[in-house]
């Protein structure tokens, strides 16, 4: 046996292939550190430059994932081994598994959305899909809501971006409308001087908007009067409610009635015939 042949073979293939293999190993490791400096830099501009954490986290994974690919696909290369046919092959395995995601794939996508254009954010009281609370987590596949009665209501981000939204939350103030009815035989006067300083005693109640007092409707059981004011939003039920029962004390004590729908009965005796 020729030793010496094999071990000039051996130190020919390692010669060859040890180099390709030290750089697929160098390529993947610089690649990798690089990668992670890069996602991190990435990560630092996007926080200066205040996007959503979300957003960010999302983006920051999405970047680093894809340039790992390219890293690993490099040192493939590098190996000597042809990446085209694990590019079609992971080309066809991401579209299986798009198809087979796709419901959580619109529901990322409806995420991304709430995140860049922020129809409302996390502590803020919105109305959605059908469903109202104050909204507690926005993550990638769901939106997480506390009812008023602390009920947890979970909706996929896609049915949320697919219906109307409502957010209560988004302005620093909100106008409390309410409506009063008084008796047709009542002093109208009276009664809208009560309600105008009801809304001048309240000290929550903002006059810039001024308050606005006005006859709205001659109704079948009683004159109605429109009664708006504007609160800051987060005094709006406890506003809502103070006045409603401010307005009904008043109303008693000057003597005016609130009228209710009532239905009277007229019986009419007749005489038995003989």
């Amino acid at each position: 046996m020729d030793i010496s042949k094999y071990s000039d073979l051996a130190i020919v293939y390692a010669s060859e292939y040890g180099l390709k293999v030290i750089a697929a190993i160098a390529i993947f490791f610089i690649g990798k550190w690089s990668v992670r400096k890069f996602t991190t830099f990435t990560k630092k501009l996007m926080l200066k430059a205040d996007v959503d954490l979300t957003l960010v986290e999302f983006l920051e994974n999405v970047i680093y994932f894809a340039l790992l690919i390219v890293i690993i696909l490099a040192s493939l290369n590098a190996l000597g081994i042809n990446t085209t046919s694990f590019l079609a092959v992971f080309g066809a395995a991401s579209l299986a598994i798009g198809l087979a995601l796709k419901d959580s794939l619109s529901n990322i996508g409806a995420a991304v959305l709430i995140i860049i254009f922020k129809p409302f954010k996390v502590g803020d009281f919105i109305d959605a899909a059908g469903a109202s609370g104050k909204v507690e987590v926005i993550n990638l596949f769901s939106t997480i809501m506390a009812t008023p009665d602390n009920k947890t209501i979970m909706i996929p981000n896609s049915a949320v971006i697919g219906s109307n939204i409502t957010n209560y939350s988004s302005k620093p103030t909100r106008r409390i409308n309410l409506v009063f009815g008084i008796d047709y035989n009542d002093d109208l006067k009276l009664a809208k001087e009560i309600l105008t300083r009801i809304t001048k005693e309240d000290e929550r109640v903002l006059q810039e908007p001024a308050p606005f007092v006005a006859v709205g409707e001659l109704a079948d059981n009683s004159v109605n009067f429109v009664f708006r004011v504007w609160v800051k939003t987060e005094q709006f039920w406890d506003v809502h409610f103070d006045m409603i029962e401010k307005v009904k004390l008043a109303f008693d004590a000057e003597g005016i009635s609130i009228p209710f729908p009532q239905m009277n009965i007229h019986l009419q005796a007749q005489k038995e015939e003989k």
